[in-house]
Order: C-alpha cells, then sequence, then structure tokens
C-alpha cells in the first residue's frame, strides 16, 4: 500500500515523476498503451511512490517522451480495489486489498530532472 499517498486521499496536488517506459494492458476493447512513472515527489519533493501506471492519454502523447524525462501533472489522489476478482481455482488466490493511485492527471508537462 502506498502509505503516503493514503494521507492525501481525496486532494488534488502537483506532483513530479520520471518516464520510465511505455507498456500495453489489457481493455476490453483491446489492448491499450499505458505510461510508467517512476520515483513520484509531491511539490515539496518528498517521495510518495516508487512507480505508477497511467493510461496513454493525449496529454502525455503530445510530450514525445524518452525514458529519463521529467513529468509534471496534477492529480487526484484515489482509492482502488486491487487483486483477483475471478472464479478461476487454478489462479493463486489473492485477496483483495485497498491501495492508493494518482487519478484524471492534467496539466501534464516536461519539466527539467
Amino acid at each position: 500500500m502506498r502509505k503516503k499517498l493514503a494521507k492525501r486521499n481525496g486532494e488534488r496536488a502537483t506532483f513530479r515523476a520520471t518516464f520510465e517506459r511505455f507498456g500495453i494492458k489489457r481493455g476490453w476493447m483491446g489492448d491499450e498503451r499505458t505510461v510508467l512513472l517512476k520515483d513520484i515527489c509531491d511539490a515539496g519533493g518528498a517521495i510518495v511512490s516508487d512507480h505508477l501506471w497511467f493510461n496513454f492519454t493525449k496529454a502525455f502523447a503530445l510530450l514525445n517522451l524518452q525514458p529519463g524525462d521529467g513529468v509534471q501533472f496534477d492529480a487526484r489522489v484515489k482509492e482502488y480495489v486491487k487483486g483477483y476478482f475471478g472464479r478461476r481455482d487454478d489462479v493463486f488466490d489473492k485477496p483483495a486489498e485497498v491501495d492508493y493511485k494518482l487519478s484524471h492527471p492534467t496539466k501534464v508537462m516536461k519539466v527539467a530532472k
């Protein structure tokens, strides 16, 4: 669990991070591109998460990101439930748990690291 984000649940703030790489997730309408950001810091420079995945939105697409680029954005801290919710018996049971993410990034821009 991301304990530093948990303390800020529901708050909208400015964050900085380092772009690591693109990825793909399986969506119900096909594959969707994602963005991996690492070392996410708040405006004061305190690390709030070691990494987070985001959807590859138009705002990220406009930046032409390369690994190592600094990124700044505004986002809201939100709670979500993670774990396996299917019915397959051959999948290792991982109980559902609450974690925290940054949601709805806006004002996304490249910055110096």
